[in-house]
């Protein structure tokens, strides 16, 4: 009997869950299906490139588990990417973590946090300014 998955923790969900290729119909397209907890893989390893040991501490699970888990997930992209199919982003064995979200204003370098569920901020509260964006821990 194989042992259950252990849920990944994911601490970054967000409602974008699908990717095509501009100018092909979806009826024509193929798509590959890429898990939630394989696209925080790539998040933390290749957007905010920590280790492989710091990635699967967030992530809940070993290095080496969470190396197969990258390794699948970028195997999926550049298939998606070199044979022009749609990504599909659901599933998989996850639960989202809350925490606060950290932001940081580009006009003025004031940070700030803000907690999970209640959308993007709509201006700085240092400066008033629209022009911020979210920064890991």
């Amino acid at each position: 009997m194989v042992r259950p998955q252990k849920d990944r923790m994911v601490a970054f969900n967000p409602e974008i869950s699908y990717f095509k290729p501009r100018g092909i119909p979806m009826i024509d397209l193929a798509e590959v299906r890429l898990t939630v907890d394989e696209r925080e893989a790539i998040r933390l390893s290749d957007w905010l490139g920590l280790s492989h040991e710091e990635a699967g501490r967030r992530m809940g699970v070993s290095r080496a588990t969470f190396g197969r888990i990258v390794q699948r997930a970028r195997k999926k992209v550049a298939d998606a990417l070199i044979n022009g199919k749609a990504i599909n982003i659901e599933g998989g064995n996850y639960r989202v973590v809350t925490q606060l979200r950290i932001f940081r204003c580009q006009n003025c370098d004031h940070r700030w946090e803000a907690p999970p569920g209640t959308g993007r901020p709509a201006d700085c509260p240092g400066c008033g300014q629209n022009d911020f964006h979210r920064v890991a821990e």
